[in-house]
């Protein structure tokens, strides 16, 4: 695995709108804040906004595209997510990224262009966009500066819930599930071999789950997974009666033969902790806890 260079105080940093349009009272707030501790770049078209994209395929194609390129640079941090980045996203030349590799820092839709990164076997960063930095708490960005600076520190979160229980150790990858789902649907997902998989959702009720993980799981997409490990499902419960989330996923995802907890603070819940795609997981899941370890111990 290939990690880009940690960043340092003064280095520089680009900001794209890949997705949707944003709300640009928190996003200069966002810039501001990473204006105290780097040098920031942006393009003026970040701003655009063409109905629910941040402007045409072409032109955040074009963002991007320089910005995989740019000299000197360290990360390309993400205005917001949304929707579009799959549009566009396997048409980029990513290969630049072996020869020039920098940070990728997003979630949510950025989830499609991680799965692109991975491919490579470049690491980046599942964290918050620019947009939570500008509403966020110290917490918050300290914790997306900390992680930035010092990406393959050791990290604990050992406050999980087993729902299948198992020990299982390899590269960590994931993102959100309905654009891993898209992604296995357009033909550009590939999970890395033994992988710690964790998935995130927001606003997809229990049978919507159920049928992107049966779909993921019968077309064999998830089959490299070692283990998987289950973030914030945000306004996932069922409208009436019927499943429960924590049952629907024992479940769906038991049928991988696997260990599965739930419970990591990663997604669109008020606490999104980075992670770095690419770094050594191991999770351990006992009947009574379990806890994710990341980089090396």
């Amino acid at each position: 695995m290939l990690f880009p260079p940690p960043l340092t105080p003064g280095c520089a940093v680009r900001v794209v709108a890949p997705s949707s349009p944003f709300d640009v009272r928190l996003v200069r707030r966002g810039l501001d804040w990473l204006a105290e501790r780097y040098q920031v770049r942006f393009d003026r078209s970040i701003f655009s906004a063409e109905g629910y994209l941040a402007g045409s395929d072409e032109q955040r194609f074009r963002q991007l595209e320089a910005a995989l390129i740019e000299p000197e640079l360290r990360a390309v941090l993400c205005a917001r997510g949304g929707y579009g980045a799959s549009r566009y996203a396997h048409k980029l030349d990513w290969s630049q990224l072996r020869r020039t590799p920098r940070w990728l820092v997003g979630f949510s839709d950025v989830t499609a262009l991680h799965v692109e990164v991975a491919k490579l076997g470049v690491a980046s960063l599942h964290g918050c966009n620019v947009t939570a930095l500008g509403s966020g708490d110290a917490r918050t960005r300290s914790a997306l500066v900390a992680t930035l600076e010092s990406p393959q520190s050791a990290r604990v979160f050992d406050e999980l819930e087993t729902l299948v229980p198992g020990t299982a150790a390899g590269p960590l990858f994931g993102g959100n599930l309905a654009m891993l789902h898209a992604c296995a649907a357009a033909g550009r997902l590939q999970l890395p071999e033994r992988c710690v998989l964790f998935i995130e959702e927001i606003g997809e009720r229990p049978y919507r789950l159920d049928r992107m993980l049966t779909t993921l799981i019968v077309g064999g997409h998830l089959a490299p997974a070692a283990a998987v490990v289950v973030g914030e499902l945000v306004a996932c419960e069922p409208k009436t009666k019927g499943v429960e989330v924590n049952e629907l996923l024992a479940q769906r995802l038991g049928e991988l033969g696997v260990p599965v907890a739930c419970g990591l603070p990663v997604g669109h819940g008020l606490r999104n902790e980075p992670v770095v795609l690419g770094a050594p997981a191991r999770l351990s899941a006992h009947p009574r806890d379990a806890k994710l370890e990341l980089g090396h111990h």
